[in-house]
């Protein structure tokens, strides 16, 4: 049963136990198992009164059950439920019920690497709408910490309460509570913790938790000697979210090292951490994305289940991406893990595999971090590993690209066929409707080349389930994809042919002509300043597979603008200056003035570096790219200065 202290703080939440007894609520949280006997009422009452017990420093049951298991649960039944679309609310103080300064919202929560590309797909979404280039973006890295959360703005303190009503406490700073890092007053939201040495050292064996010694900061009209004596000794503080340490870059640094920043962040504090913060710092489009009732839409927090087990590989499987990599899966003995019965986890890749020997026989540790499929933390005792040489697909000679294997045969791999013909239409950036719904219809009727869609009429569109005007619109689209002028390099870039991205497109095909590549040999491409001869071998291989679909394609019409136009001029004004385009522009898109620049002989670039002589610079562009820019001795133009330099008129 429940101790006194807990059924105070359920009826300071405003609840009682006429929707679920008490009885019955501890029976629910020693066997989570039977919430689905539970009935609507009951499941949202368990989850309200679970929420109070852990918000007043008396937790009931672990954050993996609550979300995982009772959490879940409420989706599944019930995905429009208030519960889900609103703060959950911090337990009520002795103090004044005030407006807060600002809406203090919740944090959504993601588990998976694929949530975070989700979200960041949504943030690249309103960013084109804004006009704003993503890969410019800079995205910040916190971490979350795990005390009560509270917002001082220089004068007063004030819990989070619902996160627009909250408790005024700014007794706590008259108590002598300190803000971190000896900051100063009024920096707006943040935490109250406790280090986590001090309370291992001193308060273990008096509190049950952090957070329940947290509350007692909080909520006592008299300190008793312990909390006194923490806040004396600066262990007890106020910390505020702008003095957090950080890590800040862009999307493609983030997501290329995602691991190793969320580990380093995750551990720099001596407080209290159950997660990371993961947001965007540009202003404006915060704006943009706003908020739901219950957490802003800029804003993620990454968490970990962190249960483990120690458990025996009995094979690794070898499969097949949609973009290619090959995922090694571990087949395990079966065990119990998060309530999930597991066999099977996954490797980040075959590197990983070959480095720490994970094969038949190996010992693993096991971390459930929310995936249906787990991931391998560490191995306690390796084994010889087992590394494929062919695809399990498609059977193809698989090559290594630093850590991953790869399966280079993109156009008839049939794990990656669906995906090819996505990538075609989002690089040739010519078009619209054929995303990853549109193309999985068509993949389930057995469209499984991109001419054979070009082939598709209004008619056929409609008998594979598209609506009349959809249908239409997707011809249409077809042909304006062919009519609509392209560059050459990015028709190639197109087909998804290995190591030849936009770049290398681009750089290849200013020394040859688009209908030259298949004649190429290796030492041609070789020749070209940033091609390897092993990226040269595997270049000729994949133009020889695509060839034949690039000559039924080609045969269409497309309107292809060569790379190959030698400047008449050499000593005009942009000729060989390095240019980078930010902020809002509107005498075209980037990629047109982009194109007009190249024309000219520029280099056009995604970010300012030491070679960069003109930053671009239109409408709505930050301080701290303006400042890089000025740091970095970059000359910063308006649009219209641009268009002075592209017409022949000097700077």
């Amino acid at each position: 049963m429940l101790t006194a202290h807990q059924k105070t703080l359920v009826s300071q939440a405003g609840l009682d136990f006429d929707t679920l007894s008490e009885q019955r609520f501890c029976q629910l949280r020693q066997h989570p198992d039977l919430i689905v006997s539970a009935d609507d009422a009951e499941l949202v009452r368990f989850l309200q009164i679970a929420n109070a017990l852990y918000r007043g420093g008396e937790a009931a049951i672990s954050d993996a059950d609550y979300d995982f298991v009772y959490l879940a649960e409420l989706k599944n039944r019930n995905p429009g439920h208030p519960l889900l679309h609103s703060v959950e609310p911090e337990p009520a103080f002795a103090g004044k019920t005030v407006d807060l300064p600002v809406i203090m919202l919740s944090t959504d929560k993601a588990y998976t690497l694929e949530e975070i590309e989700r979200w960041a797909g949504r943030i690249e979404k309103a960013a084109t709408e804004f006009g704003k280039n993503f890969a410019e973006l800079i995205f910040k890295v916190t971490p979350k910490l795990d005390g009560y959360a509270a917002y001082d703005d220089g004068e007063m303190l004030y819990t989070r309460g619902d996160g627009r009503k909250g408790q005024d406490i700014s007794r706590v700073f008259e108590r002598g509570l300190q803000v971190a890092n000896q900051g100063r007053r009024g920096l707006g939201p943040g935490e109250i913790v406790v280090s986590r040495s001090y309370f291992d050292k001193n308060l273990a064996d008096i509190f049950d938790n952090a957070r329940n010694f947290q509350a007692s900061v909080i909520k006592e009209k008299q300190l008793d000697e312990h909390a006194e004596r923490a806040i004396k000794e600066h262990a007890a503080v106020f910390y505020p979210f702008a003095l957090l340490p950080c890590w800040t870059g862009p999307w493609q640094d983030l997501i290329g090292d995602f691991e190793h920043i969320v580990k380093t962040i995750w551990h720099q504090l001596d407080y209290d951490v159950d997660g990371v913060i993961l947001e965007i710092v540009d202003d404006e489009l915060k704006t943009r994305m706003g908020a739901t009732r219950h957490h802003h839409r800029w804003q993620l927090a990454y968490k970990e289940n962190l249960q483990t087990a120690e458990v025996r590989v009995l094979n690794v499987t070898p499969q097949t991406s949609r973009s290619g990599r090959i995922t090694p899966v571990a087949e395990l003995e079966p065990v119990r893990l998060s309530g999930a019965l597991l066999s099977r986890a996954t490797a980040h890749h075959y590197k990983m595999v070959v480095d720490k020997g994970i094969g038949p026989g190996a010992i693993i540790q096991l971390a459930r971090s929310g995936e249906v499929i787990p991931k391998i933390e560490s191995v306690i005792r390796p084994a010889e590993p087992q590394v494929p040489s062919h695809c399990p697909s498609c059977n193809h000679e698989l090559v290594w690209d630093n850590d991953f294997l790869i399966c280079p045969n993109n156009l008839a791999c049939p794990a990656q066929i669906s995906n090819s013909m996505e990538h075609f239409f989002r690089v040739l950036k010519n078009n619209d409707g054929f995303g990853a719904a549109t193309i999985k219809k068509l993949y389930e009727y057995g469209i499984r080349r991109v001419d054979e869609i070009y082939a598709l009429t209004g008619e056929q569109f409609e008998s594979m389930g598209f609506g009349p005007k959809q249908s239409q619109n997707l011809v249409d689209q077809l042909a304006r994809s062919r009519n609509e002028a392209v560059e050459d390099w990015r028709f190639l870039a197109a087909f998804g042919v290995f190591r030849m991205g936009l770049g290398n497109c681009e750089r290849l095909l200013k020394h040859h002509a688009l209908i030259d590549i298949f004649t190429l040999t290796e030492a041609d491409i070789i020749a070209i300043e940033g091609f390897a001869e092993k990226t040269a071998v595997v270049i000729t291989e994949g133009f020889a597979n695509i060839k034949p679909l690039f000559e039924i394609l080609l045969a269409l019409g497309f309107n292809l603008q060569a790379s190959q136009n030698p400047l008449s001029d050499v000593s005009h004004p942009l000729a060989g200056k390095s240019l980078v385009f930010t902020g809002t522009l509107h005498s075209g898109s980037r990629d047109e003035l982009s194109k007009q620049a190249k024309a000219k002989g520029a280099k056009v670039g995604a970010s300012v570096s030491a070679k960069t002589d003109y930053l671009v610079a239109g409408d709505n562009v930050g301080a701290n790219k303006l400042n890089a820019a000025r740091d970095k001795g970059v000359d910063i133009i308006s649009e219209q200065e641009f268009l002075q330099l592209l017409n022949g008129n000097s700077a």
